[in-house]
């Protein structure tokens, strides 16, 4: 998951460069059309932040089912070190 994230930060950071170099300066805005480009590049943001968001909650609900079955497994086992080892790096993922 955390690599996913890291390629998601990257887009982010292709389309701020992308904007930086798109908006036109006082000498090329009557060749672009900036409106119709900041359109395109906000939608571009808007879709990669909204596929990041849904990345985020389904890695923690997967994490929060794997605490949840790891603290089951806890009760059931309450003298297990390595249960409780990997039930706290678990919940510290959350």
């Amino acid at each position: 998951m955390q690599e996913l994230l890291r390629v998601m930060r990257t887009i982010d950071d292709r389309i701020v460069h992308e904007l930086n170099t798109t908006i036109p300066t006082a000498s090329f805005v009557g060749k672009v059309d900036a409106s119709q480009t900041c359109k395109a590049l906000y939608q571009s943001l808007m879709e990669a932040h909204t596929s990041r968001e849904r990345i985020i909650k389904n890695c923690i609900a997967q994490t929060s089912s794997v605490v949840k079955t790891l603290r089951e497994e806890r009760e059931k086992a309450q003298d297990d070190v390595a249960l409780l080892k990997q039930l706290r790096k678990e919940q510290t993922k959350v």
